[in-house]
């Protein structure tokens, strides 16, 4: 049997269980094999806020102007990491997708800068395209926010993040319009039912289809000078 080694960019706005998705995904018999003891492959994300030294503060997706050179090198710096354990399985929660439409709509960047953001991640993506990954956008009906949040305040840290709805189902269109024009083959899945197991069952159809829990055949280390 080819080895399983699936990639996975899991994209979407707050609500829409991308973690909860990644977390399912990474211990599906169909994704990562059957497994007879746990052990930790990769679930990384792009979200984390490791720019700044606060609870809920900066990172690869909501960087300042002045964090653009790290924010690039930080993306160069990932992408490495996985060329060079390529027959691996990565997924992602959050990557350049999301940065895009925060970096668009927060309107921050001067124009060189956004496009030298936008150049380098359209080249990110290249390399992420050759690596075999898949997109999966996470959507939710607009009507169905209401009650994500009302189960989400049961657990978060910081409730007010989700005070305005609107910015969620705004941003969700965003990621609509990015994901249709990615360059890598993509799936929207529908959790508006909250039925994470149903969300992963129909990934790992999907990805089962066509080789995509299969390294491409042409891929291979890269070469260290």
């Amino acid at each position: 049997m080819p080895k399983l080694c699936p990639k996975i960019i899991l994209e979407g706005t707050r609500l829409t269980h991308k973690t909860d998705l990644a977390f399912a995904l990474n211990e599906h018999p169909r994704v990562v094999g059957e497994r007879k003891y746990r052990y930790h492959s990769p679930v990384v994300s792009g979200e984390w806020c490791g720019f700044t030294n606060t609870p809920w503060g900066r990172g690869l997706i909501n960087f300042e102007p002045d964090e653009l050179d790290h924010a690039l090198a930080t993306y160069d710096a990932w992408v490495n990491l996985i060329e060079h354990l390529p027959f691996y399985s990565w997924i992602i929660d959050r990557f350049h997708i999301s940065t895009l439409a925060h970096q668009r709509h927060a309107a921050t960047l001067g124009v060189d800068e956004q496009a030298l953001l936008e150049d380098h991640l359209q080249r990110t993506e290249a390399r992420f395209h050759a690596l075999g990954f898949r997109l999966v956008l996470c959507v939710r009906d607009p009507d169905s926010f209401a009650a994500a949040r009302v189960e989400r305040l049961k657990v978060s840290g910081n409730p007010s993040q989700y005070d305005d709805l609107s910015l969620f189902e705004d941003e969700q269109e965003r990621l609509r319009v990015l994901a249709s024009a990615s360059t890598l083959e993509t799936l929207v899945v529908d959790v508006s039912d909250a039925d994470v197991a149903r969300a992963a069952d129909q990934v790992a159809d999907w990805l089962g289809q066509d080789g995509g829990l299969h390294a491409p055949k042409s891929l291979a280390l890269p070469t260290d000078e």
